[in-house]
C-alpha cells in the first residue's frame, strides 16, 4: 500500500486511465466484431460502410497509445483486404 501523497496519487490516476483504456478497447473489440460477422454473411456494401466506423475505432485507440500504432495499421490492412475481397 502507498504511503505517501504522491503515490496514492499515482494509484488513482492509473486506475482512471485502466479504466478509460478498457472503454476504448472493449468498444473497438466490438466494432471489429460487428464488421466480422458483415464479412462472414458476404454483405459488402454495409461491410463497406461498418469499415469506415471501425477505422476510426482503431485510430482513436492507437492515438493514445492503447494498441501500438503499426498494429493499429496491420489490422486496418488486413480488414480492407478482406472487405475488397468480397464480392
Amino acid at each position: 500500500m502507498a504511503h505517501n501523497k504522491q503515490a496514492k496519487k499515482r494509484i488513482r490516476t492509473n486506475n482512471e486511465a485502466r479504466i478509460r483504456n478498457k472503454d476504448k478497447s472493449s468498444a473497438m473489440k466490438t466494432q471489429l466484431k460487428k464488421l466480422q460477422t458483415l464479412i462472414d454473411a458476404k454483405d459488402k456494401s454495409s461491410a463497406a460502410k461498418e469499415l469506415l466506423l471501425t477505422f476510426s475505432h482503431i485510430d482513436k485507440c492507437a492515438k493514445v497509445r492503447v494498441i501500438h500504432p503499426n498494429t493499429a495499421a496491420r489490422k486496418k490492412s488486413r480488414l480492407a483486404n478482406l472487405v475488397n475481397a468480397l464480392s
